[in-house]
């Protein structure tokens, strides 16, 4: 299900094993720009994240920022297979029995947007510190949150990157 927003953003609701064949999926294609990753972590994991170490998930909800310049669909694609070889931090907790990743939000950026996305998501959500930002100077790309804050959140930013993001309706 497409989740319910006003302007440039959108966002899809994925069943792991569908999520290619949905129409709504196959519109990520030409997309280049940022995505956000509603991930579901199911219960406590500790997971070895290449050289950041063993890192303790809690049982919850992650928001993870990324940018796809080569293509949304592709990134997305990739996240979502279990088996990989494993090169971004995402890919050792995606990995994981217990994760899955339950919608992916997205907006057409340029790269830069990446990074502002994160540093917004900072202020409410719990940094995993180091976390999918080794290029860059932010403190973390994954954050645990509370998904209904989530987009509570999301809709008083005004003028901040994710405006517009609405919650799904139904929920």
């Amino acid at each position: 299900m497409i989740i319910q927003v006003q302007g440039k953003y959108k966002g899809i609701d994925l069943e792991q094993e569908e999520a290619q064949s949905r129409p709504e999926y196959r519109t990520l294609r030409k997309t280049k720009g940022t995505y956000v990753l509603l991930v579901s972590v199911r219960r406590n994991t500790p997971v070895k994240v290449g050289a950041l170490g063993k890192i303790e998930f809690r049982k919850g909800t992650y928001a993870y920022v990324g940018s796809a310049q080569n293509g949304i669909e592709k990134r997305v694609a990739r996240h979502l297979r279990r088996e990989k070889r494993k090169f971004w931090h995402i890919d050792y907790l995606l990995a994981q029995e217990a994760v899955r990743i339950e919608k992916v939000l997205y907006k057409e950026t340029p790269r830069q947007e990446e990074c502002r996305i994160a540093q917004t998501l900072s202020k409410p959500g719990n940094p995993v510190r180091g976390f999918g930002s080794s290029a860059c100077f932010c403190s973390s790309h994954l954050f645990k949150i509370e998904e209904r804050s989530l987009f509570e959140i999301m809709e008083g930013w005004g003028s901040d990157p994710l405006t517009n993001f609405r919650k799904p309706s139904g929920e």
